[in-house]
């Protein structure tokens, strides 16, 4: 299926040492357009290309995230289409956002080692679901679809649990939602995602996300990396 241009995937690593102090902002990133990861400075911005196996020779002057999607031909049929990693800092933190084909879903528990912990958030529409995965020291603990968090996997499945039921995204039974069926999915996906944010203290603003300028590398086929 081609890539819908909906928001980049996002993924967020980090040691633990750190705790944001503020949220993400209403959940606004993820409203970047891309999948996306965080960390710690213990897991240090110039690693990520590694982690994604990045090619130092195909990289860019830092970009916006309108430039990012103007650099690959993310879908080719029969064949793997380009991907692209944007990383930055941001408070004593790192993360990346993917665009394109990018690998950084197949790579949650290999990244997550060493004592650090990843979220990953892949946006979609109203479906196939949103998904947010998180992982630690290796292991995918947890995952589950937004307005789906009553199918949960993962090595502890019920992690997030208690705080989805205090977020009123499930009731205490955990198996049936807290909102009624006629609620509009960007609502729901909000409260989830808002359960996340604080659960893991979070903080990227969408405006940041978007206009700041990073440096992006090449992490699958073969993108046009000259901007």
């Amino acid at each position: 299926m081609p890539l819908h241009r909906v928001h980049p995937t996002i993924t967020c690593f980090w040691g633990g040492a750190k705790t944001c102090a503020t949220g993400f902002g209403g959940c606004s990133i993820w409203s970047t357009g891309c999948p996306a990861w965080c960390s710690h400075a213990g897991y240090p911005r110039r690693s990520w290309r590694y982690a994604w196996g990045g090619d130092r020779d195909a990289a860019t002057e830092p970009i916006t995230d309108a430039e990012a999607w103007g650099l690959g031909e993310w879908y080719r049929p029969g064949e793997d289409g380009d991907g692209v990693v944007r990383v930055g800092e941001q408070e004593g933190w790192a993360f990346a956002l993917e665009y394109g084909d990018s690998t950084g879903g197949d790579r949650l528990a290999e990244i997550s080692q060493k004592g650090i912990e990843a979220v990953h958030y892949v946006p979609m529409q109203e479906h196939p679901p949103a998904t947010v995965f998180h992982a630690r020291d290796g292991v995918e603990v947890c995952g589950f679809g937004l307005r789906e968090e009553v199918w949960r996997w993962g090595r502890e499945p019920d992690l997030l649990l208690p705080d989805l039921i205090s977020g009123h995204v499930l009731q205490p039974d955990g198996k049936t939602r807290g909102a009624p069926a006629t609620e509009h999915y960007t609502d729901a996906y909000r409260r989830t995602l808002g359960v996340i944010e604080q659960r893991f203290g979070l903080s990227l603003s969408p405006a940041y996300l978007k206009e700041v300028r990073l440096p992006a590398y090449a992490v699958r086929g073969t993108p046009d990396m000259h901007v």
